[in-house]
């Protein structure tokens, strides 16, 4: 399988619980800043693990590539997660519409972005030494939903820290895997 780095932990973790003769390729996390280059990288990798492997997954969901993912899961035969992103799977697809609909102006933090926020937006938009950049990011933005997939006290702190350093109010939803279970195993179980 190749994983969003985001999820590449939470994903081997259900994959060895499970026990799934699945081995985890993850790609890095920062491919999401760069949208753009998540096909040409996800394709890249299958095509080298085709060789190895009888059988490529595709760890993703669309994660911004505006169907450019699908064209190379097409083009390579091969299978990817449902949904526009991770968020669809944790949370389900309309469980985020509803977000969406109440507040139209939602942040969504995973407990991957809580552990890396400063590092995967803070730094990465320059917020760190550009503080006024701020607005132009997020001024849009009314809150900020942690999808809580293992809180504990530390992430709830880390999310806390996340929210308050673009300025929104944060509000806790606890969705734990079941969801990115229940969508790995339709797409690892096939037959």
């Amino acid at each position: 399988m190749i994983a969003c780095g985001a999820i590449a932990q939470p994903v081997a973790s259900i994959v060895a619980r499970r026990g799934w003769p699945v081995d985890v390729h993850p790609l890095p996390p920062l491919l999401h800043n760069r949208p753009d280059r998540i096909a040409d990288e996800v394709r890249r990798l299958a095509v080298e693990l085709s060789a190895a492997y009888s059988r490529v997954v595709i760890g993703y969901a669309d994660c911004g590539t505006y169907g450019a993912l699908d064209e190379v899961c097409r083009e390579l035969g091969v299978r990817r997660l449902p949904g526009l992103h991770c968020y669809d799977v944790y949370a389900g697809e309309s469980r985020l519409e509803r977000f969406f609909d109440e507040q139209p102006g939602t942040y969504l933090l995973t407990d991957f972005l809580a552990r890396s926020f400063a590092r995967t937006v803070l730094q990465e938009l320059g917020l760190d030494r550009h503080p006024e950049l701020r607005d132009t990011y997020f001024g849009q933005y009314t809150r900020m939903v942690w999808l809580a997939q293992q809180p504990d006290d530390e992430l709830r702190a880390l999310a806390e820290q996340a929210a308050a350093s673009i300025g929104l109010p944060l509000t806790v939803v606890e969705t734990g895997d079941r969801g990115l279970e229940r969508a790995l195993g339709d797409l690892v179980c096939e037959t």
